[in-house]
């Protein structure tokens, strides 16, 4: 059987595809689907350009010190030059340090120069929390905020932080102190450790 030339008609949804000489009857004629599915494909390609990059948005959440990323690392740590050393145009020797005494139930910060001599004096209980919630988060870092307050106050912009004691404020009077504007240069942890600890005590009945 030969086949005479195809004849279309362009309907909505696709082609129609008749051959002459059926007269149309269903077992000869077909639909394809082709404008359709180059719409799909058309509205994929636009759905995929609209949506947005995978790190639009993120930059700052992972983002870190360029500064510190270029430093080679033998700067990172102090070595005997760093007492000489100028940090925000002061020498490291000279520069305050913030003692920052941290419990269950309080944390207190202790603003004095290198020799020994009080600068500024804060704790959570003086900011108005009692009880129980001195022993907050939110309350160690109230009290770094109104003690870098009183740092300005009294001129000084750059600290080295001295942490004593494990508590819930210990991260938090740091991120304090940062909010208030300090300039942090140093942080070391002065928690004493026992070697030779006594006998603990009998485990408690429950």
């Amino acid at each position: 059987m030969s086949l005479l030339p195809a004849c279309f008609r362009c309907f909505r949804g696709g082609i129609k595809l008749t051959l002459p000489g059926t007269n149309s009857s269903p077992g000869f004629h077909g639909t394809l689907s082709i404008q359709q599915q180059r719409w799909k494909a058309n509205d994929r390609r636009a759905l995929i350009d609209s949506m947005p990059l995978r790190d639009t948005g993120t930059q700052g959440e992972k983002s870190l010190d360029i500064d510190i990323m270029s430093a080679p690392k033998e700067t990172l740590f102090p070595d005997e030059d760093t007492p000489n050393q100028l940090f925000h145009g002061i020498k490291f020797a000279d520069i305050p340090i913030c003692h920052i005494k941290v419990s269950k139930n309080n944390t207190i910060l202790h603003l004095t120069d290198t020799v020994g001599n009080k600068i500024a004096y804060r704790s959570c209980g003086q900011e108005g929390f009692k009880n129980t919630r001195k022993g907050t988060n939110i309350a160690a870092q109230t009290t770094a905020l109104a003690l870098a307050n009183l740092a300005k106050e009294q001129g000084v912009a750059a600290i080295k932080i001295a942490i004593q004691g494990l508590g819930p404020g210990r991260m938090s009077a740091v991120k304090g102190l940062q909010m208030g504007g300090m300039k942090i240069v140093a942080i070391a942890d002065t928690t004493p450790i026992s070697w030779h600890p006594p006998r603990a005590r009998k485990a408690r009945r429950l």
